[in-house]
């Protein structure tokens, strides 16, 4: 004979037994997290740059005049202890495995990576990041980051300035050897990204926005000979297909 088992057991049974049934059967990992945290990360990063600032180098460089020998290289760097950055939204696609994070921050003051303090009036400054965990999705997002680069190196030449050095030489009334070469290094802040997207084939823009003269504001100095609003638009590529044109 087979012990009765109590109401309140069966009771139990039957609940523990629903509460299992309830649980997906999918398996779940730690992509979708890695993911989304890393979007987090990158956005916060934005955030950084656009209101601390970042310290930035590019240089340029073309040999007679022929596209195919144009070098361009471009390095960032910032580092800031700051707080009060919030994270509004998290959309996450999972067919493609890329997170994209909002992130916001609004403050009375910062003291920025040139050491100047700024008042921001309680602006609110927001930026986007995205991340991906399979490397096979990450190329238009590493895109995206060049074209940001890009962007950040255009607002420094408009408004600090580079240095251009050219090279020509002539013999027998024609050209032998052409070098142009630009040089940018200097740090930029409170620029806004106004828009970015891709093109079909995965290639990046980033819109770029400064308001001089709410930055002479904040700053409490002027901006010498430019005009209120400055706007630019970076490029960034996915692939590199410029290898095959410098080999012909």
């Amino acid at each position: 004979m087979q012990p009765r088992i109590s109401k309140t057991l069966n009771y139990i049974f039957i609940t523990a037994t629903c509460l299992l049934l309830a649980i997906p059967t999918a398996f779940a990992g730690n992509k979708k997290i890695m993911t989304t945290r890393a979007a987090k990360i990158i956005a916060e990063r934005a955030i950084v740059e656009s209101v601390y600032g970042l310290k930035l180098r590019a240089t340029e460089e073309v040999k007679d005049m022929i596209a195919a020998s144009f070098v361009g290289s471009t390095e960032s760097k910032t580092s800031a202890k700051i707080k009060g950055i919030k994270i509004e939204d998290v959309v996450y696609d999972p067919e493609k495995d890329i997170a994209k994070a909002t992130a916001s921050i609004q403050l009375d003051s910062i003291t920025n990576i040139d050491g100047k303090t700024i008042d921001l009036n309680n602006k609110i400054f927001r930026r986007v990041g995205f991340a991906t965990s399979t490397p096979s999705q990450s190329g238009p997002l590493k895109a995206l980051r060049a074209a940001e680069l890009d962007a950040y190196t255009q607002i420094i030449k408009r408004i600090v300035g580079f240095t251009l050095e050219s090279q020509s030489t002539v013999k027998n009334y024609m050209l032998t050897s052409d070098l142009v070469k630009t040089k940018v290094m200097a740090t930029t802040y409170l620029a806004e990204v106004v828009d970015y997207g891709w093109d079909e084939s995965g290639d990046a823009f980033v819109k770029m926005r400064l308001n001089t003269k709410e930055v002479a504001a904040m700053m409490g100095e002027g901006i010498v000979g430019e005009d209120e609003i400055i706007e630019v638009e970076g490029s960034g590529a996915r692939e590199d297909d410029y290898k095959t044109a410098q080999k012909k």
